[in-house]
């Protein structure tokens, strides 16, 4: 420590004060952060709002709608929603695993030895 100060020709004081405005500095940068997030954060949740406020349709009554329309608007979106994941095959397999004995696997040896009792 005490080469570093004299090859930099620096006292305790400027040490310090370095020290202090590093400190400050990250400090600012970290808030400044915090600040652009939570920008981004109001930008990205207000832009669908618009989009949707565009698009205003009225709502409609159950009175409006016959059971075949229902029945359409079911079967459309339980196809669009199949479409969106992957195809499996929906069997299952399970197949036993033979483990050799090892000193490694076996649970007993990590019991401790109760002391007999008289």
């Amino acid at each position: 420590m005490m080469n570093m100060l004299a090859v930099t020709g620096w006292g305790w004081t400027e040490m310090i004060w370095c020290t202090v405005i590093s400190v400050c500095l990250v400090f600012a940068v970290l808030v400044l952060l915090v600040f652009v997030m939570k920008l981004f954060g109001v930008i990205f949740t207000a832009q669908p709002k618009r989009k949707m406020a565009a698009v205003e349709s009225k709502p409609v009554s159950d009175a409006q709608l016959h059971e075949e329309e229902i029945a359409a608007i079911t079967a459309a979106l339980k196809l669009y929603k199949s479409a969106l994941h992957d195809r499996e095959s929906e069997v299952l397999t399970i197949m036993s695993a033979k483990r050799a004995y090892s000193p490694w696997n076996s649970k007993i040896h990590g019991l401790t030895q109760l002391p007999d009792r008289k």
